[in-house]
């Protein structure tokens, strides 16, 4: 008489064999990282980036009302060195906070 193969126990082993490679191949999750006052350290970036974004577009407020008020005050079509000057800080402060408003 023959004995009956058993294949629950083999597969339960494969099984077994095939998770353990499975959670090795897979990347472990961990928790984000945490500042010692207990914020996500994500947050704490937001909130920087939040207020410097702020800052810059009141800036860019503040110069295109200089620029403003420069140009009326101009009776000739010439424009003077520092409007042009105040023309390329409004646009790198432009083009700031358009990538700093991207990248979220």
């Amino acid at each position: 008489m023959k004995r009956p193969i058993r294949i629950a126990p083999l597969a339960a082993i494969a099984g077994l064999a095939s998770a353990l490679l499975w959670a090795q191949v897979r990347p472990t999750e961990t928790e984000e990282p945490r500042l010692p006052s207990g914020t996500l350290q994500r947050e704490a970036i937001l909130k920087a980036e939040y207020e410097r974004t702020l800052e810059d577009a009141a800036r860019l407020v503040d110069l295109a009302q200089e620029l403003k008020a420069e140009l009326e005050k101009n009776t000739r079509h010439v424009l003077s060195v520092s409007s042009l000057r105040k023309t390329e800080e409004i646009e790198k402060l432009a083009k700031r906070i358009r990538s700093r408003l991207r990248k979220f």
